[in-house]
């Protein structure tokens, strides 16, 4: 992209869109600053969290200050009620039907992205440029893919993989090549308007604080909150819960019971609202089914790849292949992995480049496969 181009920049008033927007303003292009102002915080303050958050109304201030210093238009659209609808919403229901969420990921697919690319229309831009740190490589006939960052402890396009073709013709990463340290240095040198700012640590709807999460959704779902049994591994109650919207898989910490020894939580039956506990071994699972599977083009299953379950997890060898359901798909990993976490994305990779991903919703435990597979994980 070395002609000059009017491209729209996603500005969340933090460091990362700071540089985005600057680097791309140096190279000569006709840069338009825009702010999504997707939600409004209470005044309380520990509602805000105090490690950081992107999103948050008094960001668009911090934003504009940047354009101005800059010398470049800045606008802000007000989208909270899209937000709340596609993204909230969301999170709430499947909190509370036992599921853990991935909000990022929904929030860039159904808002973010395709709001930004519905405004660079109406402005006559050429291209959206984000300060993800992801990257777009093509193919020898052009075709677009995306790549993970340079930096792999800030990589993003975990959160980007259902990013269409249409999509990626036209985005921009302008710290694709770059790590956090080189952009946190350069926001200083450049003394751009909030270049010491923390990092966003925190959901930007929640906000931190003990229990933030859980208030949360009972604030928003209180009569759909039950009472429940907790019970071990071998089908004993052992507690009551609260809501099995205060449970996720792979939880260790807050159960609210001591059972002597380790426990995790290893499942949520939201059918029967009970809080299954077992010992590490339990949480292993050989695969899982997938829903709203998304693949890049000109992939095709079967394929091979590394798939990360969450967004830090460092991923583990699987195969993916095609189930009976419109948009499925079987997983089925080379060694059993620990919390595999319904509501959580998998996606998909080839070395750095990223081949798809899909939603996972019932995962294959070791204890249920053949002696084979569970001879994987047993002690030598």
């Amino acid at each position: 992209m070395k002609e000059r181009q009017r491209i729209v920049v996603a500005m969340s008033g933090g460091v990362d869109s700071a540089v985005a927007a600057a680097r791309l303003h140096d190279a000569g292009h006709e840069v338009v600053g825009v702010t999504l102002h997707l939600w409004d915080y209470p005044d309380d303050p520990d509602a805000k969290g105090g490690h950081g958050r992107c999103c948050a109304p008094e960001d668009q201030y911090d934003a504009r200050r940047t354009a101005d210093a800059l010398g470049f238009p800045h606008y802000t659209f007000d989208r909270r009620a899209l937000f709340a609808e596609q993204v909230v919403a969301p999170f709430v229901d499947a909190y509370v039907t036992g599921e853990t969420p991935s909000p990022c990921t929904t929030c860039n697919r159904e808002v973010k992205l395709a709001e930004l690319f519905a405004i660079a229309d109406r402005l006559g831009a050429h291209a959206v440029a984000t300060g993800h740190y992801a990257r777009v490589g093509r193919d020898a006939d052009g075709t677009p893919y995306l790549l993970t960052g340079r930096d792999e402890k800030k990589d993003q396009s975990y959160f980007l993989y259902a990013t269409p073709r249409a999509k990626l013709e036209r985005l921009v990463f302008p710290l694709g090549e770059s790590t956090k340290a080189e952009v946190r240095a350069e926001a200083l040198a450049r003394a751009l308007p909030g270049a010491s700012k923390g990092e966003s640590q925190e959901l930007c709807f929640v906000g931190g604080g003990e229990h933030a999460y859980t208030r949360f959704v009972e604030e928003r779902s209180a009569h759909r909150v039950r009472p429940g049994p907790i019970v071990d591994d071998a089908g004993r109650t052992v507690g009551e819960h609260g809501g099995v919207h205060r449970f996720t898989v792979g939880q260790r910490k807050g159960l609210g019971v001591a059972l002597g020894r380790p426990i995790w939580v290893t499942q949520i039956d939201a059918a029967t609202n009970t809080v299954h506990l077992g010992d590490e071994r339990a949480l292993a699972a050989t695969g899982a089914y997938l829903d709203d599977v998304v693949l890049a083009p000109g992939v095709a299953l079967p394929l091979t790849a590394r798939v990360r379950i969450r967004y830090r997890h460092p991923g583990a060898d699987a195969s993916i292949t095609s189930a009976p359901e419109p948009g499925s798909a079987r997983l089925t990993f080379r060694e059993p992995v620990l919390a595999l976490t319904p509501g959580q994305i998998a996606v998909f990779y080839d070395g750095d480049r990223v081949l798809g991903g899909g939603r996972l919703r019932v995962a294959t435990k070791l204890r249920d496969a053949g002696p084979e597979l569970q001879a994987l994980s047993d002690p030598a």
